[in-house]
């Protein structure tokens, strides 16, 4: 666990999915403190023509983008981290993707222990449960 969302304006490729995945592992494994083997990502690729920012799309305009969101444990992180994640991940990004329109976004959301959970147990239940 987390669970990442991840939204491309390019063609799928296997190779950038490798890449994406790699980077956003290292990111939130060394700045967010998260288990690489319990971090999933789903990556979906937008062509750029199908990718609009202030009425016209990407492809006109140019500029790549991208989207994700991460789901983490409400007071796992600090607004430190969360901030400098945001700030690494978009320069990481920029290096993947080429010229990043400013309208890409990262969504940290913190969630409730007791309201998320993987294998059927909430992390809420995990605390408890590891408590001696």
């Amino acid at each position: 666990m987390p669970i990442l969302n991840v939204k491309v304006s390019q063609p799928a490729s296997a190779a950038l999915t490798q890449a994406i995945s790699e980077t956003l592992l290292e990111l939130t494994t060394r700045i967010l403190r998260k288990k690489r083997e319990l971090t999933a990502i789903a990556i979906d690729y937008v062509p750029p023509e199908h990718w609009v920012v202030g009425g016209a799309t990407l492809a006109a305009q140019g500029k790549n983008s991208f989207y994700f969101d991460i789901k983490v444990v409400d007071g796992t992180n600090t607004k430190d981290e969360k901030a400098q994640y945001i700030a690494e991940c978009f320069t990481a990004f920029a290096k993947l993707l080429g010229p990043l329109h400013e309208e890409s976004y990262i969504y940290v959301q913190d969630v409730r222990a007791e309201a998320y959970g993987y294998g059927g147990l909430t992390q809420e239940y995990r605390y408890i449960k590891a408590k001696p």
